[in-house]
């Protein structure tokens, strides 16, 4: 087992009407004056937005409403909020919503605690952030994990890059997840969710290292996911599945999943750049480039594809190389059976593409030549290229 240290000292608060606690949670953690940052729609004609703001008038916590985070959230709109949490002075942001919210509220804990510093200068590795606002979170869709991870992903719209943070300074004090709240989502929303989660995990255990607990912890978690998507998918008002959909989201991105190995997340890396060319939803960008991800890489150790095909999808084949196989066609199986795209030209979003297109995204995805990806596989910008063209158009997997 690689060595690691693990600390995830977010206190969540889970089951039925767990929001009602949010002033108790504000003030627990030292918190006096609130930013509340939401989307937009859902979280209004819920009715979910007046309730948070009642509760935080009725506990005497001054606060200010920061809406609009949209899908790939970007940096951009946080700057607004930052001037915002500046103007009113807010002590603690609180992202209710799900990880687009989430991972504005900590871009603007970040922001807000380091002006006049722009935010993006953290985001690019130019400088590192030293302090932060304290942030809360109200879950409301069961995907990103944000709720209880380190981690935050922003869009610059300006040049087209999508980056990705991560320090302990941004990992919630708290995370409020009532299930209940993700039961209005459209299945297509909940299908992105229970893809993330399940690549969260699986960018976690594809990597070098084996060990058996927590490549065991890895494939429960999986395989629930699975179990229970396949559920939420047809009926989102399913309680029980929301339920372990909503827990498994946390534990997929809080560190547990990859304890004693190391990240690879070329898939995450990889669908970025979609997202951030095409704006598709991040569910969605991960199933478009993971089996050609897969096919691409499973060579480098096919025992790792074998017991993944043999642990969470049950697949009894001897032989591993064949197992292997067998265990990637089921994954990209199950993406198309909940409604995800497995290419671009299946994703609405992006279509198939030209050859310069592809180049392009390669070259975005080395951030100009200037780092390769993954883990697992090592990946520079000509496998990468070989990817994305892979990715590009649909053919049987096999």
């Amino acid at each position: 087992m690689h060595a690691f240290t693990y600390h995830c000292p977010t206190e969540i608060v889970f089951g039925k009407d767990t929001q009602l606690q949010l002033a108790e949670q504000i003030r627990k953690y030292g918190g006096s004056r609130a930013l509340l940052v939401y989307g937009s729609g859902s979280i209004e004609r819920s009715g979910l937005l007046s309730q948070l703001c009642e509760l935080l008038s009725e506990n005497q916590i001054p606060y200010e409403l920061f809406g609009g985070v949209r899908a790939n959230p970007t940096l951009e709109h946080a700057r607004e909020g930052v001037k915002l949490a500046l103007k009113s002075g807010a002590d603690f942001v609180i992202g209710a919503g799900g990880g687009s919210v989430i991972d504005t509220a900590k871009a603007i804990a970040i922001g807000a605690a380091n002006a006049p510093t722009d935010i993006w200068e953290f985001w690019t590795r130019e400088k590192t952030p030293r302090r932060a606002l304290p942030v809360g979170a109200v879950l409301t869709i069961s995907a990103a994990g944000s709720e209880s991870s380190d981690a935050s992903v922003l869009t610059n719209l300006a040049t087209g890059e999508k980056r990705g943070l991560g320090t302990e300074l941004i990992r919630p004090r708290f995370a409020i997840m009532n299930p209940e709240l993700t039961m209005t989502l459209p299945p297509y929303q909940v299908a992105c969710g229970v893809t993330d989660i399940m690549m969260h995990t699986m960018d976690r255990y594809f990597n070098p290292y084996e060990n058996e607990l927590t490549d065991a912890i890895a494939e429960a978690l999986l395989r629930t996911v699975i179990a229970k998507g396949r559920i939420a998918v047809q009926d989102p008002k399913d309680y029980d599945s929301m339920s372990e959909l909503m827990w498994a989201g946390s534990l997929s991105h809080n560190g547990l999943t990859g304890l004693g190995g190391v990240k690879d997340f070329a898939v995450h890396q990889l669908g970025h750049e979609l997202s951030a060319m095409f704006d598709t939803a991040h569910g969605a960008s991960l199933a478009t480039v993971w089996g050609a991800w897969a096919k691409a890489v499973y060579r480098t150790k096919p025992s790792r594809f074998a017991r993944f095909a043999r642990n969470v999808w049950g697949v009894t084949e001897a032989d591993e190389e064949k197992a292997a196989l067998e265990g990637m066609k089921k994954t990209v199986a199950f993406f198309r059976s909940i409604g995800m795209p497995t290419s671009m030209e299946e994703n609405k979003d992006i279509g198939l593409q030209d050859d310069v297109t592809l180049h392009d995204l390669a070259y975005r995805c080395t951030y100009h030549r200037t780092r390769s990806i993954g883990a697992f596989r090592v990946l520079g910008e000509e496998e990468i290229y070989q990817i994305y063209k892979a990715a590009d158009h649909t053919e049987k997997f096999a």
